[in-house]
């Protein structure tokens, strides 16, 4: 066998790492992991959620293995992975890296899967490893951004990552992960159109539950071309109008060298679209530097990339769905109440007057610099705020937002978000839930996680 596609399977069948993965990968993952069911258990209540409970029960799905939002209903993998998912990305509060939202697709992928395999907390690990990878490598194979050709990354690099970290754990026999990779490309999609609306968390979902859904395909013997990622007119090329996408270079560095060591998981502090966290950042500290007061903010300038303005889409949002991809939104609350957080995220605080008049006063530029760590950034954003005295304060240039890859939060932060996230769902041990995580290369298995 040759090509991309070969090669995508031969990694995924034996990966070649060592027995023990490297201390700093391990603590990625399982940030990775924490982070995400701190958010599923956030999202469980959201009305997204709801509805794809809905459409899960109104198919009549047959009882599995797999746990659903951490609580003791049982279903098939790939239904578990579209609820856990979905819930994951409800409330735009989960983790990024490689364009999209890594691990609200791949731990819910790994989990259900695991649990109908039985595995070890350490192959959990390496499941997510191997998804993150191919991932990674897919990503890193196209120059022009997503984003601005209206794809999500999360949507349609994610369902093959959840496919390969599936095949991993189901240890598919290898023209059986080929087939299955082949298939979930087939199978992948997500519009950032749908942005700030209740599909965009779907998009989460239904990635990770076609991973799987791919596997169990392969499993039963459908088969998919073999050169589907490398083809003229395969996944890579369909989704670079361009024609900018490398389909023909040998991928060297799977399984000799781990991406996730350089992109590492960018933690979010605010629950809204991560474009907006830089600024964030400048406004809360000015504010608390000078002690600004809302009142006194004559203009706002801001200065982001343009991939991250083309996400932005809403300038005058009502609900506090529209409002999580809103940089108005996320200034003004940050002046207003001095933090963005889950509680300002409603559509009683979206439609304050105070608020609703400093959306107003604020303008965008853009920057067409990319950040060479994360390519759909500028290489900086800025803010200024004018005030009624005519003074001018100014962030300077922010590189990177607190909690980035590059930036990352301490360990005690993370154990505060994992709270604050979980800290209203009474049948959740949250304690137990984090020690779990915390060790989980020493978990006996996926169920006893579940269990947890």
């Amino acid at each position: 066998m040759s090509g991309l596609t070969a090669a995508l399977a031969a990694f995924v069948h034996q990966p070649g790492w060592p027995q023990t993965l490297p201390d700093e990968a391990v603590r990625i993952i399982k940030t990775g992991f924490a982070d995400t069911l701190a958010t599923l258990v956030a999202g469980r209540d959201e009305p997204v959620v709801q509805i794809a409970r809905q459409f899960v029960a109104a198919r009549h799905p047959a009882a599995g293995a797999s746990s659903v939002l951490l609580g003791r209903e049982r279903l098939n993998a790939a239904d578990a992975a579209l609820i856990n998912g979905t819930a994951g990305h409800a409330l735009d509060f989960d983790d990024v890296a490689l364009g999209g939202h890594p691990s609200t697709v791949l731990v819910p992928a790994v989990l259900a899967a695991a649990e109908e395999v039985n595995a070890s907390g350490a192959e959990l690990l390496r499941a997510y490893l191997v998804g993150y990878e191919v991932w990674a490598e897919l990503f890193s194979r196209e120059t022009d951004a997503y984003h601005l050709k209206g794809w999500h990354p999360t949507a349609v690099l994610g369902t093959v990552g959840a496919c390969a970290a599936a095949a991993y754990l189901h240890r598919l026999p290898l023209a059986q992960i080929e087939h299955a990779l082949a298939l979930s490309a087939s199978m992948a999609s997500g519009l950032v159109a749908n942005f700030g609306t209740m599909t965009k968390p779907l998009h989460a979902g239904r990635a990770a539950a076609c991973g799987l859904e791919a596997v169990q395909f392969a499993k039963l013997g459908l088969t998919a071309a073999p050169d589907v990622f490398e083809h003229h007119a395969g996944y890579l090329a369909a989704l670079s109008p361009r024609g900018h996408a490398d389909r023909t270079s040998p991928c060297p560095q799977l399984g000799s060298t781990l991406r996730i060591l350089d992109y590492g998981l960018s933690i979010k502090k605010y629950p809204t679209c991560y474009a907006t966290h830089r600024v964030i950042d400048g406004v809360l500290d000015l504010k608390r530097e000078h002690g600004v007061e809302a009142s006194r903010v004559k203009a706002i300038r801001a200065r982001i990339g343009v991939a991250q303005a083309s996400m932005l889409r809403n300038h005058a949002p009502v609900t506090g769905l529209e409002a999580k991809f809103s940089l108005e939104f996320a200034v003004a609350s940050a002046l207003v109440h001095g933090r963005v957080g889950l509680n300002e995220l409603t559509d009683s605080v979206v439609n304050e007057v105070p608020i609703r008049a400093l959306m107003q006063r604020l303008d965008i530029s853009t920057d067409d610099s990319r950040c060479t760590v994360e390519p759909i950034f500028a290489m900086n954003d800025r803010v200024q705020l004018e005030l009624d005295d005519g003074r001018v304060l100014d962030s300077g240039d922010i590189r990177f937002a607190r909690g980035n890859a590059k930036l990352i939060l301490s360990e005690q932060e993370m154990r505060t978000k994992f709270m604050d996230c979980t800290q209203r769902q009474s049948d959740i041990d949250r304690e137990a839930l984090w020690g779990h995580v915390s060790l989980l290369e020493q978990v006996s298995s996926a169920r006893a996680l579940a269990a947890a």
